[in-house]
């Protein structure tokens, strides 16, 4: 516990008091740490040179150019939230799905992807789908936890499903590609939407009465009318999703440039919806400042907390104890989850992901564990922090939207199943790693001998002996060919 001294253990423990005791995140860990760092130069125990790399690395937070995408994002969902797309997608789907038992939840969780997909926002999915939802389930007989736990569930999706902006930042700590960390969550998160449609299937059967269908004067005809209300919302959100990830997919575009254009994409959905207008641009805005604003503090605090943190050794007391849990790669990722997912009933995903990623990564590396699997995996789990009290924002977003009629404690209680599902899907991930690196293809290595071989070949081997033109006596360079 002590090996590298006291001073880490009481860094980490001393930001955990001081965030439960309600104390703003960015402020409390810029406090700790330039707290210890005074008391480590008092006793000897830090470097105060250390303190001379603060304004570089603030500076390098403020010009970071891939944590531009996170502005144009949160634009484009807060413009797609206010356009009517989930209207007409809600309505449609909701329509096409009414006859079956358990028809609109169907609905809500396949729209819940689709807006996951093309907002990036959990707030602009539960809200959009608790307005326009709730209170059809409830006038049809819906069970209330189940018609609770769906929408909050399905709006959830969104923080897996690319272009997430959990991702985006969780690539940036971990030192990865988002693209290929978008590529590595579309696995478990097309296996959340399965697990999700067959939890509802299997109610569906066993509890109809909780789910009844739509009759036949509130769903209509299925003809063509009906069919082009559901294009109507579908094309232009297929549209969206291949402009932001077909082009990253494609590597047509960065995530900042996809970004851009997902933002730009989104007005002219506004526009073609007749809901483009000033005071929606300007809400937009106004949102994506203050979320920009949080997300650069809370970077700054943290930058501020690790520096302190790692010149004290606290990066190789992490490491220290975590690579030594029993069970090795295995052992490590469930204890790391569990951390993770009792921290998240406390911290949002970018406090987690700012403060505590970076102190995992290194002992993720050195147990040999593909970073981007880690990655999707901690965003899996973090999906739990907006189901579960005491601050689950989904379960807040739904209860202000929800008519009065709906108690709280149903949404709560109608959560758990949900919780539960997404749990699963962690274990599902930790045991089957391919169900994330399949998407990424085979990374293509290098073979040591052949390039020492064709070094050997251009003249600088001593096997070889060099030419005047420097190439073994050979008046053109070989071509370079690595197998």
């Amino acid at each position: 516990m002590f090996e590298y001294g006291v001073f880490p253990p009481l860094m980490f423990f001393g930001m955990i008091c001081f965030m439960l005791a309600g104390f703003p995140v960015a402020f409390t860990l810029a406090a700790v740490g330039l707290a210890f760092g005074m008391l480590g130069v008092w006793t000897g125990h830090f470097n105060a040179d250390f303190l001379s790399a603060l304004p570089l690395r603030f500076f390098g937070v403020i010009s970071n150019d891939l944590l531009l995408a996170i502005p144009f994002f949160t634009y484009m969902g807060a413009i797609l939230e206010r356009c009517g797309l989930a209207e007409d997608l809600l309505e449609g789907t909701g329509k096409l799905f009414g006859g079956v038992p358990g028809g609109l939840a169907f609905a809500v969780i396949v729209v819940g992807a689709i807006l996951g997909a093309i907002t990036g926002a959990v707030a602009a999915s539960v809200i959009a789908m608790g307005v326009i939802s709730l209170p059809v389930m409830m006038r049809h007989g819906y069970d209330m936890r189940l018609a609770t736990g769906v929408i909050a569930a399905s709006g959830t999706i969104t923080q897996l499903i690319p272009p997430s902006l959990v991702l985006v930042v969780l690539a940036d700590q971990l030192g990865r590609s988002v693209g290929d960390m978008y590529l590595g969550a579309i696995g478990p998160s097309l296996l959340q939407v399965l697990i999700f449609l067959l939890y509802v299937a299997v109610l569906a059967l066993l509890r109809p009465n909780a789910m009844p269908p739509l009759p036949p004067e509130a769903r209509g005809e299925l003809d063509w009318r009906l069919a082009g209300r559901v294009l109507w919302g579908m094309i232009p959100s297929v549209a969206l999703i291949f402009l932001v990830l077909g082009t990253i997919f494609l590597g047509l575009a960065t995530p900042t440039e996809a970004g851009a254009m997902g933002a730009v994409g989104a007005l002219a959905l506004a526009a073609l919806h007749r809901r483009l207008t000033w005071r929606l641009c300007w809400e937009g805005m106004e949102n994506t400042m203050r979320i920009t604003a949080m997300v650069v503090f809370i970077l700054i605090g943290s930058t501020c907390f690790s520096l302190v943190f790692q010149g004290m050794d606290g990066g190789r007391w992490i490491e220290h104890m975590l690579s030594h849990l029993p069970g090795g790669q295995t052992g490590f990722l469930i204890f790391v989850n569990i951390f993770i997912f009792l921290l998240s009933f406390f911290l949002d995903f970018f406090e987690i992901a700012f403060i505590v990623i970076p102190l995992l990564a290194p002992a993720a590396a050195r147990l040999d564990i593909n970073l981007i699997w880690f990655g999707v995996l901690i965003c899996v789990n973090m999906q739990t922090s907006f189901m579960h009290p005491p601050f689950g924002f989904a379960l807040f977003y739904l209860r202000g939207v929800a008519p009065r009629e709906v108690k709280s404690a149903d949404i709560y209680w109608g959560a758990a199943p949900w919780v539960i599902m997404q749990l699963i899907l962690v274990a599902i991930v930790i045991f089957w790693p391919s169900s994330v690196t399949y998407w990424l293809g085979e990374v293509k290595l290098i073979d040591d001998s052949a390039v020492e071989q064709q070094f050997r070949s251009l003249g600088g081997g001593q096997d070889t002996p060099a030419a005047p033109g420097g190439f073994g006596g050979q008046d053109d360079p070989p071509p370079l060919k690595f197998d």
